[in-house]
């Protein structure tokens, strides 16, 4: 069973950083591709980032474009969810998931019900 443990959530405010990690294990066969989501209360999870493990491909959601940025240490088996220039709407519960496809996708998707495996989840709270 494929595990994920993120870590990194905390408080900040606005204008602020932080860095989520997300520790998971690759699946042995196919692509594996891991996002990062979040949630806000019983709402549904919004696709934030989402990396090719081991390829080049990232998507982002236009709210995060140019604030967000997912890398991978390949070697620990780690994604990283950079986020700058946090806003108070960016505060929420966030998820890192993975799953697998058979041959490789036209980009990350960061669609929720593509994704196998969760993670429990970090907050991050953003104050004005």
């Amino acid at each position: 069973q494929v595990q994920l443990v993120e870590s990194g959530g905390g408080s900040v405010q606005a204008g602020g950083s932080l860095r989520l990690s997300c520790v998971f294990s690759k699946y042995t066969t196919g692509y594996t591709y891991l996002g990062w989501f979040r949630q806000v209360g019983r709402e549904g999870r919004e696709g934030v980032a989402a990396i090719w493990i081991g390829g080049v491909d990232t998507s982002y959601a236009d709210s995060v474009k140019g604030r967000f940025t997912i890398s991978e240490d390949d070697n620990k088996n780690t994604v990283f969810l950079q986020m700058n220039s946090l806003k108070p709407e960016d505060t929420a519960m966030y998820f890192c998931a993975t799953t697998s496809s058979p041959y490789r996708l036209s980009e990350a998707p960061l669609f929720e019900n593509l994704y196998i495996d969760w993670g429990q989840g970090t907050q991050v709270t953003v104050s004005s």
